[in-house]
């Protein structure tokens, strides 16, 4: 049996494993040793097994991970995050369909804090659903805009998906977090856009607010100012240059904590729910990157990323070909993985083919996001789906899966504009460094 072929094997045993509901982390982690073993030897697993285990966990840019779930917990426990709905929904709520506007404006504003996806769409989705079920709007708007508002959490800066990637490519994550920034609002504004359209379509589904005085709707956006202050000190200051992204990530957590003492707001019990919620995500990320760093020696030693190079040159697709057919692969992936696996397994395949197609790592990184973010709404998966249905537990599964509908169309559109102009991903990052 050749290397190539017996990768081919450990993939389909990968798969197998987590279609029997091994952890994804241990499912990588076990066909990375084992494949090495039959590969090198038992010495040489052994030998992967401790050295990438440790370097993955001693890498000091994981610190950005436990520090933004931290400020996303903290955040989430003092009720800041109540704030932003509430300041946006004075703002818009007004207008038609302005509730679900609302809700993605703030899980846009969240996901600044949080860098998760589930988070954000947690957070924001008992929040929001309440109200919006109150003034009657339809259950698959309400639905749909919170499992797709949440899927920002996954692009807008800071992402741990970025962070994911440029651990595995050894990419800036200064720069991946910039380049998050316009294409983040540019989804933001689509998925208005199509609540927009659905409205317009039915306006029952979703019917007009109160109008809010300018008095208090200022007053609402004073009480959001705690955790604005943050967004603005931990991604600007990343910006300007003033601090790197893992001093941003423990300023902003630091700072989070001192604003909700200082207002009152949270208890020492609730900081201490916040730190084991944060140990447990935590944990749970940082077991994804050692089983990658296993996994990933494998990979090499079989030859699969110079296979699969060579095999998508001799289709004769050209780059953009290449890419589509790349992105595709992702839409399939997404229908059975969570976004988190769909990166760890597939960067390393299909990084060494982008940069030998000339196409920008950054610009890829972004574009890999977004399509994961896809993943997240799309059945039978459809991580955010499932957990926007246990918030709002009397509306079915299919009723959320229809709300999101409108809302992929939008993430479709925003991906072939970032294809289409790349500088929408390089324009901040290019101007930052």
């Amino acid at each position: 049996m050749t290397d190539l072929s017996l990768g081919i094997l450990g993939f389909v045993g990968l798969f197998a494993l987590m279609v029997l509901r091994t952890p994804v982390a241990f499912a990588m982690l076990l066909t990375g040793f084992f494949g090495t073993w039959i590969l090198e030897g038992l010495r040489r697993a052994s030998a992967v097994l401790m050295t990438e285990s440790y370097s993955a966990v001693a890498n000091y840019s994981l610190i950005v991970i436990p520090m933004f779930i931290l400020l996303g917990n903290v955040a989430a426990a003092s009720g800041f995050s109540r704030g932003l709905y509430d300041a946006a929904h004075a703002w818009v709520g007004r207008f038609r369909g302005g509730l679900a506007s609302a809700s993605v404006i703030g899980c846009a504003a969240f996901s600044a804090v949080s860098g998760s996806s589930v988070a954000t769409a947690v957070t924001i989705g008992k929040v929001a659903l309440p109200e919006m079920k109150r003034l009657g709007y339809g259950p698959a708007l309400s639905t749909g805009s919170i499992a797709a508002g949440g899927t920002l959490g996954f692009l807008i800066p800071p992402s741990t998906g970025f962070v994911i990637y440029a651990i595995l490519t050894e990419e800036s994550i200064g720069r991946l977090f910039m380049a998050g920034i316009l294409p983040g609002f540019l989804m933001m504004t689509l998925f208005i856009g199509a609540i927009w359209v659905m409205t317009l379509r039915n306006p029952e589904a979703g019917p007009r607010g109160e109008a809010v005085p300018f008095t208090q709707r200022f007053a609402l956006l004073l009480k959001a100012a705690p955790l604005i202050t943050v967004i603005v000190v931990s991604i600007g200051g990343i910006y300007l240059g003033v601090f790197t992204p893992v001093e941003a990530s423990g300023i902003g957590a630091g700072l989070t904590i001192l604003l909700a003492f200082a207002t009152r707001s949270l208890s020492l019990s609730g900081l201490g729910k916040a730190v084991l919620e944060t140990v447990a995500t935590s944990t749970m990320l940082y077991m994804i990157v050692i089983g990658a760093n296993v996994l990933n020696p494998f990979l090499a030693l079989t030859g699969i990323p110079e296979g699969l190079g060579n095999g998508l040159a001799a289709l004769g697709l050209g780059p953009y070909g290449t890419l589509i057919v790349i992105l595709l692969s992702y839409l399939v992936l997404g229908m059975f993985l969570d976004g988190l696996a769909m990166l760890v397994i597939t960067v390393p395949i299909y990084f060494p083919v982008i940069m030998a197609l000339g196409f920008d790592p950054i610009w890829f990184g972004v574009v890999v996001v977004i399509v994961v973010e896809m993943g997240m709404i799309t059945p039978p998966v459809g991580l955010n789906v499932f957990v926007v249905r246990n918030v709002a537990q009397n509306v079915a599964l299919r009723t959320v899966f229809r709300g999101v509908t409108p809302f992929l169309i939008a993430m479709i559109l925003c991906l072939a504009l970032i294809i289409s102009i790349p500088d929408i991903a390089l324009l901040i990052p290019n101007s930052m460094f």
